[in-house]
């Protein structure tokens, strides 16, 4: 049994991690980064998503074409631009072309020339279910190896952005797993001054994330659950991060019984047994905090939820069963060349105070001085925390969602100085076919926008423009107009902004014009880059003001629950609470003076609550049970003082641990992960050594035994020093 057991267990997870392993390179094949697809189903740009590909009669995302020149382009220029753009349309038989640019569909528009000469655009249709990366970077390198001299070539659009942003994510699978468990190994090798040791945690960390990746794909394949690359970047994280963590709880409890005893077995099950309630209740705490996502309108939240908590729940699998399984086979010889000694008097005669070491020295501070001490620390926290008003979490537009070089961008400003600004990537209308004429009168009363126009199958470019005087017919005169596309009785409009689609101006637009056609035209939706946008922060917002509160009072349950205090929890969790302020009002000063981030989205504050409140308290968790463990035989302040000095190595650990890993985030050059990664892994620095070395033992030991109020340990007797 000794021996069968941690042999079936080691054998199994190698099982699982052999499964799971090669699905790191299959990711892409389940997860999507369209937004309209993370969109409440109620949201208006939902539905006029949804019912788009039965306007145009396929599933298609525009790529636009810009041709830009300092100079007036030349009738030379133009036939062959107009030459480049016709070879690509020509032969295309839906999944090819005539210039071998694979997916790439039909329907490419003719060049556009703008007003000033300088430019031409063109919109390329990619079927959806291609690879949009690669195609976007075909179609560019192909049409600038052709382009006429001094005549620069983007390609921008919906399809462009989508292109930047796989490319962004694409390190999710290397680089980033790379990076983070580079730096997890180096701290490993530090703290433990070991080989075999670190190899040991990092293979359970490993291990434990191949097979949540495993179970995360297949039911993302099942589409149970929704996955992103955002939602898998965190994943991967999150995994090593709190697998990593709970192991050093593990290791520092089996060390502590190969001082008490000779036998692995016995030495095993009673450090199981000691870490089995801290890790069970910090990982329960992580899992019911982000199982709160649930309550998210926004699909990108609450798909993270359930995802998150998986792979937390194989972390402490891991970290319980693994481990302890290669420990035990390994038994002393885990940490050579520091073998823990079999010195049962030693520990004997630590009846009293450890001594000696950089905690027993905080430890000694906090003796003297527990109120000054953290009274000043929650002084310089709030101070701190004040840097919160200057935090901009309002959206930011989709141009700077990747940081860095990106050629949809430099597109899109070439499209503004040449074209209306929101050109390719129009505010689609969806209103009843009746109130056609109305709804376009709405529109080309407004000054944001610059055209109207009618979904059309009837016209060659599958639009009809739409004045006042009706829609507008091609070709010689007494050529009728073409008829609209009538889907369900409605039809949809298309209104090109006059400012660029994700900026405060394309906004503002959509807004009135929402407020002026829900009078005009009741029932009208508006859909489009724009309005995605939109209806995105502001579930965002909604998610935010709602799951914070209950993230928050569910935490508190759990510490009451496992504390059997109120006192203590509610502590806890207003000093974790200080420090997420703290964090988050030093990272809003940093990300505006010194980074000079555009903004940040809606939902970098719920995502940093999440991580640094649920991931915050595992250290006070960690803390909190071993002090009561200390106090119910020394004495509630003594017992701090124990629990101070006994954990502060491996917590501090731990906390440097999960920091390096959220901190490996910034490697992804998306800016919503870099916010992520600073205000996180700066959350756990202030978690690891200012809130739990200084302000909770501080604060416990002045408040002493009523901090276990109402449980009997608040009426214990303290035992005299």
């Amino acid at each position: 049994m000794r021996i069968l057991l941690p042999a079936l267990l080691i054998l199994v997870w190698f099982a699982g991690a052999g499964i799971g392993g090669p699905y790191f390179g299959k990711v892409s094949e389940v997860s999507s980064n369209d937004p309209t697809a993370y969109l409440p189903e109620s949201a208006d740009a939902t539905q006029v998503r949804k019912l788009l590909t039965e306007f145009n009669d396929s599933d298609t995302i525009p790529a636009i074409v810009v041709f830009a020149s300092e100079n007036e382009l030349s009738s030379a220029d133009l036939d062959g631009i107009a030459a480049q753009l016709e070879q690509l349309s020509g032969g295309a038989d839906g999944g090819a072309t005539g210039g071998a640019i694979e997916g790439i569909a039909t329907g490419i528009s003719p060049a556009l020339p703008s007003d000033d000469g300088k430019a031409v655009q063109a919109f390329v249709p990619i079927d959806a279910n291609a690879d949009i990366s690669d195609v976007v970077g075909a179609l560019g390198d192909s049409l600038r190896s052709a382009a006429p001299p001094g005549v620069s070539v983007y390609v921008t659009g919906p399809a462009g952005f989508s292109s930047d942003l796989s490319a962004a994510f694409s390190g999710i699978d290397g680089l980033l797993l790379g990076v983070a468990l580079i730096a997890v190994f180096i701290i490993l090798i530090i703290v433990y001054r070991s080989l075999l040791l670190p190899v040991a945690v990092l293979s359970t960390s490993l291990f434990a994330l191949c097979v949540a990746l495993l179970t995360v794909w297949w039911l993302a394949k099942a589409g149970v659950i929704l996955l992103s690359g955002q939602t898998q970047g965190i994943l991967f994280i999150l995994v090593i991060g709190a697998a990593t963590d709970y192991s050093l709880l593990y290791v520092s409890r089996f060390r502590e019984e190969l001082r008490v005893t000779t036998d692995k077995w016995q030495a095993t099950m009673r450090a199981v047994r000691g870490s089995f309630e801290p890790i069970v209740a910090s990982g329960g705490t992580v899992i019911a905090g982000l199982l709160c996502l649930l309550l998210s309108d926004l699909k990108s939240n609450s798909t993270l939820g359930p995802v998150a908590a998986i792979g937390i729940v194989f972390a402490m699998l891991a970290a319980l069963t693994l481990l302890p399984a290669l420990l035990f086979a390994f038994g002393r010889a885990a940490f050579w060349p520091r073998r823990p000694k079999f010195e049962p008097e030693v520990v004997e005669a630590e009846h009293g105070m450890p001594t000696g070491g950089v905690w027993s020295k905080f430890a000694a501070l906090i003796k003297r001085r527990p109120r000054a001490i953290w009274m000043t620390t929650a002084i310089v926290l709030a101070v701190g925390a004040l840097g919160v008003t200057q935090l901009n979490a309002v959206g930011v537009p989709q141009s700077d969602l990747v940081i860095g070089a990106s050629e949809a961008r430099d597109g899109q400003a070439a499209l503004g100085e040449h074209f209306p600004g929101g050109s390719g990537s129009p505010a689609q209308i969806l209103v009843p076919e009746s109130d056609l004429q109305t709804a376009a009168d709405v529109l080309l009363g407004h000054s944001g926008i610059d055209g109207v126009s009618v979904m059309s199958q009837d016209s060659p470019s599958g639009s009809a423009p739409v004045t006042a005087e009706g829609i507008s017919a091609f070709g010689p005169p007494g050529t009728p107009a073409p008829a609209p596309t009538v889907v369900d009785g409605e039809v949809m409009l298309q209104a090109t902004l006059t400012a660029a689609a994700d900026s405060d101006a394309a906004a503002d637009t959509v807004r009135t014009l929402r407020a002026e056609l829900s009078d005009a035209v009741p029932g009208a939706l508006v859909g489009g880059v724009t309005a995605t946008a939109i209806d995105t922060n502001t579930a965002s917002i909604h998610d935010r003001n709602l799951i914070i509160p209950v993230v928050l009072v569910v935490i508190l349950i759990i510490l009451m629950l496992l504390l059997r205090s109120v006192v203590a929890p509610i502590l806890l969790v207003l000093t974790t609470v200080l420090s997420f302020g703290t964090a988050l009002g030093v990272s809003a000063l940093v990300f505006n003076g010194i980074f000079q981030f555009p903004g940040a989205d809606p939902a970098v504050p719920l995502f940093g609550f999440i991580f640094l409140v649920a991931l915050g308290i595992d250290y006070n968790i960690f803390l909190m049970t071993r002090v009561r463990e200390e106090s119910v035989k020394h004495g509630t302040r003594e017992g701090i003082l124990r629990g101070l000095t006994i954990t502060g190595g491996v917590i501090t650990s731990a906390g440097l641990v999960l920091a390096a890993t959220f901190a490996a985030l910034a490697v992804i050059p998306i800016l919503f992960l870099v916010q992520i990664a600073f205000i996180v892994a700066f959350g756990v620095l202030i978690d690891t050594f200012i809130v739990r070395s200084l302000l909770v033992p501080a604060l416990g030991y002045d408040i002493g035994r009523k901090i276990w109020w109402p449980s009997k340990l608040s009426k214990a007797t303290e035992v005299a020093e």
